[in-house]
């Protein structure tokens, strides 16, 4: 990956470290974080002691109330038994997290796992006033054989009739990943019966969207790649599915876990973009950039473009996408932030694979982009936990702003050292500025060789059971 001198790495602060001890997580990781911030207070959550074959032994959380100068962390309250025997689950898996403006409270939605409970809530939803008190969570849909790849977000324009609403979003394995929506309008204490899409579609890793008058937009991975579905009515129904875009992909290398599942974001006019890893840029199809489209209806969507962050005859190899729109900014004027993970040489082996994270930016829209920044690495694959789909850092992480910084939490692992890994979730001191001066990289001219062989024919999973794994079986699975 190319950087300029003026991209130097910052200084990285560790915000949280696995502190339990339970006989089925690999201890000393944390993997999977999502990061949201609200006024000057950031909160982030994360698998803590990874399971080889599913969830983890808790949910950490790492909270900023001063806009990321300091940090406090701790672990969520009420589900695991590594956190405390007399709770009722085995695992969790599958963290996200919301703020609910109206209501003045944090939201964190997870995946229960367990060995005895069969028919478990599909989705926990932890509460807190502060992103620091967390209580006990609350459970929807309460009698669910499976679900996999939840979300949760709030409609936080104070104009939208919908204002208030929050909305939570998962499949059902069991079901052939049958989409299921939630909605909660009294700051997540209580949660409707779940509701499908008109179409029944079915599809993984959904990430609703609100937009200022309360239109509900979801981009999922679905049909032959992408696709999104709506509501205009405040989550009471749901339209069917349209197809958003083709998604190619080369795999990544070294065995890592990845897939092109979507990362989503919003601006101020209440533009949709939608970021995933993509090959099509590739003449022969070898490795993966980040592409992404826009849509200001859901429906009808823009060319898939490329986030220009090296050339398109380079050997990196870019996946993972948290992609961030500053608030208050829109159109050609939009402040975007896309931090990721990349290997620097894709033809490599667990060995010699070098693994990094990065960031990239641009202050208009993404018209053009600045040169990209390493913010870590080179990591060995090695150093990090295996899970049932690969070796992990998260299928997710996340971009947000304070001000005009961005900010997001991620994994970052050094060698591993007396049988303990050495895996936790950092930040970039300060965050990372949106430079509006030096040089500038654009994908204008960029072409697409979209090859039919490497379409993503996305396909529901294997059903999988609400129970979690004991270490001697294997689960088929996407936590």
């Amino acid at each position: 990956m190319t950087t300029t001198a003026a991209s130097a790495a910052p200084t990285l602060v560790r915000v949280s470290h696995d502190p339990f001890h339970n006989s089925s997580s690999q201890h000393k990781t944390e993997v999977e974080p999502d990061t949201v911030a609200f006024g000057n207070t950031i909160v982030s959550v994360f698998q803590v002691g990874r399971v080889a074959n599913a969830g983890s032994a808790d949910i950490g959380w790492a909270t900023s109330l001063d806009a990321g100068a300091t940090w406090m962390h701790g672990y969520l309250p009420g589900i695991t038994k590594a956190q405390n025997p007399n709770n009722r689950y085995d695992a969790v898996s599958d963290p996200a997290v919301a703020f609910d403006a109206k209501h003045g409270v944090w939201l964190v939605a997870s995946l229960p796992l367990s060995n005895t409970r069969p028919n478990s809530p599909a989705v926990l939803i932890s509460r807190s006033a502060d992103g620091i008190n967390w209580v006990k969570p609350v459970g929807i849909a309460p009698r669910t054989q499976s679900a996999d790849k939840n979300w949760v977000t709030c409609d936080n324009t104070p104009t939208s009739p919908y204002f208030g609403h929050c909305y939570a979003e998962w499949d059902e394995p069991a079901a052939g990943d049958l989409i299921m929506m939630s909605k909660s309008s009294d700051g997540g204490a209580t949660w409707t019966r779940p509701l499908n899409t008109a179409n029944f579609d079915a599809g993984l890793g959904g990430e609703p969207l609100v937009q200022p008058n309360g239109t509900v937009i979801v981009p999922i991975e679905g049909g032959n790649g992408i696709i999104a579905f709506s509501s205009t009515d405040g989550g009471h129904t749901w339209k069917g599915a349209v197809n958003v875009a083709t998604v190619f992909w080369a795999g990544d290398p070294a065995g890592i876990r990845a897939s092109p599942l979507p990362s989503t974001a919003m601006d101020a006019d209440g533009r949709i973009y939608v970021a995933w890893e993509d090959c099509r840029f590739r003449s022969i199809c070898n490795t993966n950039d980040i592409v992404y489209t826009t849509s200001l209806d859901g429906v009808n969507w823009t060319t898939v473009q490329r986030v220009p962050i090296d050339a398109t005859n380079s050997t990196v190899d870019h996946f993972d996408p948290g992609f961030g729109v500053q608030p208050g900014t829109a159109g050609a004027s939009a402040n975007i932030g896309v931090y990721f993970y990349f290997f620097s040489n894709f033809n490599c082996n667990p060995s010699t694979c070098q693994l990094g994270v990065g960031f990239v930016s641009s202050h208009n829209g993404g018209s053009t982009w600045n040169a990209a920044t390493v913010l870590a690495g080179p990591m060995n694959v090695n150093w990090l936990p295996q899970s049932q789909n690969g070796l992990m850092v998260g299928d997710y992480i996340q971009t947000t702003f304070v001000g005009t910084s961005a900010w997001s939490v991620f994994a970052v692992a050094f060698a591993p050292s007396g049988g303990l890994f050495d895996e936790a979730m950092y930040v970039p001191s300060g965050g990372q500025a949106i430079p509006r001066f030096g040089p500038q990289a654009t994908s204008a001219y960029d072409v697409a060789h979209p090859n039919p062989r490497f379409i993503h024919h996305w396909r529901p999973l294997p059903p999988k059971s609400k129970k979690a794994a004991k270490a001697s079986k294997a689960v088929i699975e996407h936590d």
